[in-house]
């Protein structure tokens, strides 16, 4: 290597991020103590934000596109470097490149339990799992604070903190909401934007931009679901009379078209299962029974008009009541045709 491209090899005259990898928020230039010619070609990608540093003090800023590195465009740095207008000479310089594209469907969860009290359960063990998204906004706060001299900063630096962050915003919003069990599968929505509220700001202080937060799904333990299954199932029945009622009205229904079925429900029945609620249904069910007729009174033996309680003549036509046995004498009954005593016929006119 000839004397003039050995002085070249150590200043640097491209400066650009080409192998960016996803879950890499933040990488530094590799300058390894090589020195940046004025005038280097700086390039910024979309999705990406270029920013000097002089001895830990953030400088300048540059966003996408192509850049010719001068005084012009870095006031700052010049600043703090003391340099004058038309300087020329090569500087050192850190150079972070940010990867400012949004960062999709991170996950969070409880990774253990959370206790919540509850008016109608009591003390109820809860879990609870989201997403959310977010990208890199502040970025002097966040190489200040976070980045420091380290080559990189990656997705997984930062997320721990990200996703205690959420489980502890979901605990204080269901504290301050006091939503009931039985109405959290509602307010999915109210409890995720009052978490994401809570988060936004601490998000801010590391120099991150909260898009977007969702809470996707709250368990709780097997026996509880049962037993908000079964308040649910309570209030959907309404009245439960009523609810039995027209249970067991189905059930004779079914029994009146499967005789293998009636039989079963007559031993039912027999014991006592079903005595209580057939009773309320037949009683509610049942068309009235017709009333009785009304009591008819005696008529007269021979014209048939209606005769007073007791009567023993007719006070139409004067005829006796009294008929007596054409052979033995002994009463009958008006109209008998035979005897009860000696089995006499009577004859037409008895």
């Amino acid at each position: 290597m000839g004397l003039f491209e050995k002085i070249r090899a150590e200043f640097i005259d491209i400066i650009e991020w080409r192998d960016q990898e996803p879950g890499v928020l933040v990488h530094r230039f590799e300058r390894e103590e090589h020195e940046i010619k004025m005038g280097a070609q700086l390039t910024v990608r979309p999705g990406q934000r270029a920013v000097f540093v002089n001895e830990g003090k953030i400088a300048d800023v540059f966003e996408a596109g192509r850049h010719v590195l001068a005084t012009e465009n870095l006031p700052i740095l010049a600043t703090l470097l003391g340099w004058k207008y038309g300087f020329h000479s090569p500087f050192k310089a850190e150079v972070y490149f940010l990867n400012i594209t949004e960062q999709l469907d991170r996950k969070w969860g409880t990774a253990t339990p959370v206790i919540l009290r509850d008016a109608d359960f009591g003390m109820v063990r809860l879990r609870a799992r989201g997403n959310f998204s977010y990208k890199l906004s502040a970025d002097r706060e966040l190489i200040s604070r976070l980045v420091g001299a380290r080559q990189a900063y990656l997705v997984d630096d930062i997320e721990g903190q990200l996703r205690a962050k959420a489980v502890s915003s979901f605990t204080d919003a269901l504290g301050e909401l006091k939503i009931p069990m039985l109405d959290l599968q509602a307010q999915y929505d109210e409890i995720g934007g009052s978490m994401k509220e809570k988060l936004a700001s601490f998000f801010e202080g590391l120099g991150l931009e909260l898009l977007g937060f969702v809470l996707e799904n709250v368990t709780v333990p097997e026996e509880v679901e049962k037993a908000m299954d079964q308040r649910a199932s309570m209030g959907a029945v309404g009245n439960l009379n009523q609810f039995a009622q027209y249970q067991a009205a189905q059930a004779l229904r079914d029994a009146a078209g499967n005789p293998g079925m009636a039989g079963n429900m007559m031993g039912m029945m027999v014991g006592g299962q079903l005595a209580s609620g057939m009773g309320e249904v037949l009683k509610q069910s049942a068309p009235a029974a017709p009333a009785a007729p009304a009591a008819v009174g005696k008529s007269c033996v021979k014209c048939h008009a209606a005769l007073a309680e007791g009567a023993k003549f007719c006070g139409a036509c004067g005829a006796s009541q009294q008929v007596k046995c054409v052979k033995c004498g002994v009463d009958l009954a008006p109209g008998a045709k035979f005897c009860g005593e000696c089995g006499a016929p009577q004859g037409a006119g008895a």
